[in-house]
């Protein structure tokens, strides 16, 4: 009995043929997937760029015109290239000055002046070279005690708010799954914040999969068997498990 019991837990049922073909569908799905989405997006960004830059050139100047075919990506390398003088001119004495007054006209405009202003700070944030937005993982608990979220650290809190709060804070970003596009801003006390090793292209796209892809714990085999963070029923447990033994 113990033979037959034995060679019972080797046999698996066979699989039928629309088990395989359901099985193979799923597997190419998992392999073309990410490469048609990606193909997908990137020639989307490349037919916009096409469509609203190659129009503004004028026929005698644009190559497409000498040409039987069309060039994809024309519009975005001319992009590329524009940007490139524009911020090699700005960083010369005359650039600096235009800059300067265009920013102060823009700053004279009522209604202008703060849609201006906002992606101004933002575009600046977001460029700067010094900048450490978005670049730390945080877990922290929200929007309950007990209930845990991902987020972004995007700079420490200054200005009023941090002023009428007795403790250090930092901006955390949440970002919405799976569109990281939109989400919320949170100020958390600095000392309620952990961070993580994780990379923050890691975290966003461990929030655009909604979990599915979870990046590996790069950390110790030892590291990874002691918990850093002890959640209020482990402590409650433990303080039990103390008095037990007393």
């Amino acid at each position: 009995m113990a033979k037959l019991s034995k060679k019972r837990r080797f046999i698996h049922p066979k699989r039928t043929v629309f088990g395989r073909i359901r099985a193979y569908f799923f597997a190419g799905i998992l392999v073309t997937a990410p490469i048609g989405i990606s193909l997908w997006i990137t020639w989307g960004i490349i037919k916009f760029f096409d469509a609203q830059v190659v129009k503004l050139i004028p026929p005698q100047y644009n190559p497409e015109t000498y040409l039987p075919i069309t060039l994809p990506g024309l519009g975005l390398v001319l992009t590329i290239i524009v940007l490139t003088l524009v911020g090699w001119l700005a960083a010369g004495l005359m650039g600096r000055w235009l800059v300067r007054i265009s920013g102060q006209i823009m700053a004279s405009m009522p209604v202008v002046r703060n849609i201006y202003s906002a992606v101004k700070q933002i575009m600046e944030t977001i460029l700067a070279q010094k900048s450490n937005a978005f670049r730390h993982v945080v877990l922290f608990e929200y929007p309950r005690k007990g209930i845990w979220s991902m987020g972004f650290v995007t700079g420490a809190t200054s200005g009023e708010v941090q002023n009428v709060i007795d403790t250090d804070m930092i901006n955390v970003f949440v970002p919405t799954t799976p569109n990281p596009t939109s989400g919320f801003l949170l100020f958390v006390p600095k000392k309620d914040v952990h961070y993580l090793n994780m990379s923050s292209e890691e975290g966003f796209k461990m929030l655009v999969s909604t979990g599915i892809v979870t990046p590996p714990d790069r950390r110790s085999d030892i590291q990874q068997k002691q918990p850093i963070i002890f959640t209020e029923n482990a402590a409650n447990d433990s303080v039990m498990n103390q008095s037990t033994k007393d």
